[in-house]
């Protein structure tokens, strides 16, 4: 059967800017169908809304779907299912027939799909019934259905414990979902399909699309397991992988600190198997929005299974950040031939005092949009007795943001210049970089306010 499950998830959907997810892969195969014959049941929705175009569209999808495992079962030559496996078709509305039971002749089965017409409501859990009963429990042959609906259940039972019933009985269930005008319940979908849901349900926006969906689910039903696979993640350049844990299949190594390689030797090729790959990633951006996790995944492998992973999307919400006192000005320098030396005149540079520069990073909390701050920081130096003495305040306009709420805002890189002849922290006066020791303090406002003076008069 190839690859029947291609799944990538993450552990939250929103985390802070400086955040870290845990990414998981997984992938499921199983042995091929010439020697692990098949019976497959097409249940087809021949409902109201399949008419015309969809319904046009779904038979020559489930056509060529009977071609392909004919052709994988080498019975193609002769017009038949080889091998030992076996198709039947059930079509459903109102309620639901058996168009045929388990077969092998190509032309019957074809036939059965050419005679659907569309009508009525839809019924997808006597569906589930009726597919359920061509299989035979006495037969050893692997039991699969493929439903294709474009539409939610509008007459009979729920059929949500058919489906698990038919389930528990070994049968494997596919999905195929086409969004009509009546919209798609995807989360119906996943419930009756096999698990995991990426690999078991697939959803096309449109009927030109299904013969594709039918072709790609046939040629994976029909490969055989899995064999050199190799998987190539690379995920957002606003995100780093900080850990990688090894994987219960194969081997996971970092390329780089956005990239990996998880290598399988070999997956499903005498049962049913699964691969398992978790690492870690860290968001290193200042930027929020809600972002792809990933930037590529590349899958590939000996049988040429074709495989597609899902895309998880994480929200990111990073502060507001202001730099209140730009970066010195750099001065250009390039550097030329062999030369043991270079002398470049570089222009002039003033020195203040003899000293050190403070730099600080300080937050101001809940600061709300539309909202200027007026912000001042006061540095004193304290000697040892205690005493305080002031050795600068700086006050700036924290210019207002946009966002849409309230946020906090981070003030980056406040400078203070400290003169090593104001030492008063009771190191030697006469030797450079003693310790000194230093309060910061902070006062911030907001400058805009509704406040106005009162209108009314007020009379006893």
């Amino acid at each position: 059967m190839g690859v029947t499950n291609s799944n990538k998830v993450i552990n939250a959907t929103q985390i802070d800017c400086n955040g870290s997810l845990r990414v998981t892969l997984a992938l499921t195969a199983a042995p091929d169908i010439i020697t692990n014959p098949t019976d497959i049941v097409l249940i087809l929705d021949r409902s109201g809304s399949m008419t015309g175009t969809p319904l046009a569209n779904m038979k020559t999808g489930a056509k060529t779907f009977i071609d392909i495992i004919a052709e994988a079962t080498g019975g193609a030559a002769d017009g038949e299912i080889g091998s030992g496996s076996r198709i039947g078709i059930v079509s459903f509305a109102e309620t639901a027939t058996q168009n045929t039971q388990l077969i092998t002749s190509v032309d019957t089965l074809k036939n059965a799909v050419d005679m659907l017409s569309a009508g009525g409501n839809t019924n997808h859990a006597d569906a589930f019934t009726k597919a359920t009963q061509l299989f035979d429990s006495q037969s050893g042959n692997a039991k699969v259905m493929v439903m294709f609906t474009d539409g939610n259940t509008t007459t009979g039972a729920p059929p949500a414990p058919v489906a698990a019933q038919a389930r528990a009985q070994g049968i494997i269930i596919y999905c195929i979902g086409l969004i009509g005008s009546d919209g798609l319940n995807v989360d119906a979908l996943n419930e009756w399909a096999t698990d995991p849901d990426a690999s078991h349900v697939a959803i096309t926006p449109d009927s030109a699309e299904l013969e594709e969906l039918f072709a790609e689910l046939a040629a994976n039903i029909t490969k055989t397991g899995a064999t050199n696979i190799v998987i190539d993640e690379t995920v957002n350049p606003d995100f780093i992988i900080t850990s990688v844990l090894n994987p219960n299949k194969g081997t996971a190594t970092t390329l780089n600190s956005t990239s990996l390689r998880w290598n399988i030797p070999e997956l499903g090729v005498s049962a049913s198997e699964s691969a398992v790959l978790e690492f870690f990633v860290r968001h290193t951006a200042q930027t929020s929005g809600t972002k792809l996790v990933n930037e590529s995944i590349k899958y590939s492998d000996a049988e040429g299974n074709v495989v597609t992973f899902p895309a998880p999307t994480v929200s990111v919400e990073c502060d507001v950040v202001v730099n209140p006192e730009p970066c010195p000005v750099p001065v250009d320098l390039a550097v030329e031939g062999c030369s043991d030396s270079l002398v470049v005149d570089m222009g002039d540079v003033y020195l203040e005092s003899v000293g050190r520069i403070i730099q600080m990073d300080v937050t101001i909390k809940n600061v709300c949009p539309g909202k200027r701050v007026a912000f001042a920081a006061i540095l004193t130096e304290v000697d040892e007795n205690g005493m305080e003495y002031q050795r600068g305040m700086k006050a700036m306009t924290i210019p207002a943001h946009n966002q849409a709420t309230c946020r906090d805002v981070l003030i980056k890189c406040i400078k203070f210049v400290v003169p090593e002849d104001l030492d008063v922290s009771g190191g030697s006066p006469s030797a450079m970089c003693n310790r000194r020791n230093f309060k910061a303090r902070f006062i911030a406002h907001n400058i805009d306010t509704d406040y106005r003076c009162c209108e009314s008069v007020l009379t006893l």
